[in-house]
């Protein structure tokens, strides 16, 4: 049965529901749901974070991350797709990018899902600002 994906891709500024975005995936020819979560952690290349600012280009980010979730849903035949990432500060363990596929099947699932995250996280116009434990900060490409 073809069936036409329900993708869905958002910037958010406000924090994620990951049990509700979970619940939107049920679909009655889907027999597997995969998602990703994508927190934020305390450290980054051997330095401690106690934070970080998300700042995106917002329009361009929508328009891309359409394209990627497309490209999922050709690529593993997916039943729904939805991807959200975050703006603005964020603390220690908020979650930044929750990513969820429900497929017929468990392959496409899984293979959709790992193509959504490392997509959006290689071509998104999305900058962190890192906040380091000496005091320092820096900004360093999302991905």
């Amino acid at each position: 049965m073809t069936t036409v994906p329900k993708i869905e891709f958002a910037m958010a500024s406000a924090p994620l529901d990951p049990a509700e975005l979970r619940s939107r995936l049920a679909a009655p020819e889907a027999g597997a749901c995969v998602t990703f979560e994508g927190w934020v952690r305390n450290h980054a290349d051997g330095r401690g974070v106690l934070a970080l600012d998300y700042e995106a280009f917002d329009s361009l980010a929508q328009k891309e991350g359409e394209r990627v979730l497309a490209e999922a849903a050709a690529a593993h035949s997916l039943v729904h797709l939805i991807a959200i990432h975050r703006t603005g500060e964020l603390k220690i363990g908020d979650l930044a990018v929750w990513v969820g596929v429900s497929a017929a099947h468990r392959g496409d699932a899984f293979g959709g899902c790992r193509q959504i995250i490392d997509e959006l996280k290689k071509r998104l116009p999305i900058w962190k600002r890192e906040h380091y434990a000496d005091g320092a900060t820096e900004w360093v490409r999302a991905n």
